[in-house]
């Protein structure tokens, strides 16, 4: 394997830990099942920023690369958001993911639109902080659906828990907006 292929090797590895995440949760199920969706969204989180470092590094930094990177991200994080909104966790509105999720729509279509014209836009710093925020949102809600299940935190706990993590998801949902619009302003002025 040439070294140059890693970057998108762990892309691909990303991808493929999504049904992983689903079995963890539904089907292994329980606390082990919990903390084992923790992980592999753990080690999604950490391929993310090994694959655009090794890539950045090696000097490899590939149009594929440019488009299944924001793929997979997607991917894992959708599918995150979604499971929180729903058993076994109903941590976060739906409503917070209906508008995390038509964002991310949104920009994939923009992103297929000027790839199809040999066009291979980067994130800003609005889309790096949605990023950011929705991985901490969701590896916090994972670990403290995994503290809960073992019983690491006293239930009195968990109302106050519960609505920081929903306020959280708020903050986080209009850093998301925000990075849509500031994704669609900057496009259109560049065009």
């Amino acid at each position: 394997m040439n070294v140059k292929q890693l970057p998108n090797l762990l892309t691909g590895l990303r991808i493929a830990m999504v049904p992983f995440y689903l079995f963890s949760l539904y089907f292994v199920r329980g606390s082990i099942g919990v903390f084992l969706a923790l992980l592999v969204f753990v080690v999604a989180g950490i391929t993310d920023y090994l694959d655009g470092y090794l890539a950045r590094r090696l000097d490899c930094v590939t149009d594929l690369g440019k488009v299944i990177d924001p793929l997979a991200d997607k991917l894992i994080v959708s599918v995150a958001l979604i499971s929180l909104a729903f058993e076994p966790f109903n941590l976060i509105s739906l409503i917070v993911v209906i508008i995390i999720l038509a964002r991310e729509l949104l920009v994939t279509i923009l992103r297929k639109y000027y790839s199809a014209r040999k066009i291979y836009l980067s994130a800003n710093n609005w889309g790096k902080a949605k990023t950011a925020t929705q991985m901490t949102g969701i590896i916090g809600s994972l670990l403290y659906a995994v503290l809960r299940e073992y019983s690491f935190i006293a239930s009195e706990y968990y109302g106050l828990i519960e609505q920081g993590i929903r306020i959280f998801f708020w903050v986080v949902t209009v850093i998301t907006i925000v990075s849509g619009l500031s994704y669609v302003a900057n496009r259109t002025r560049k065009n």
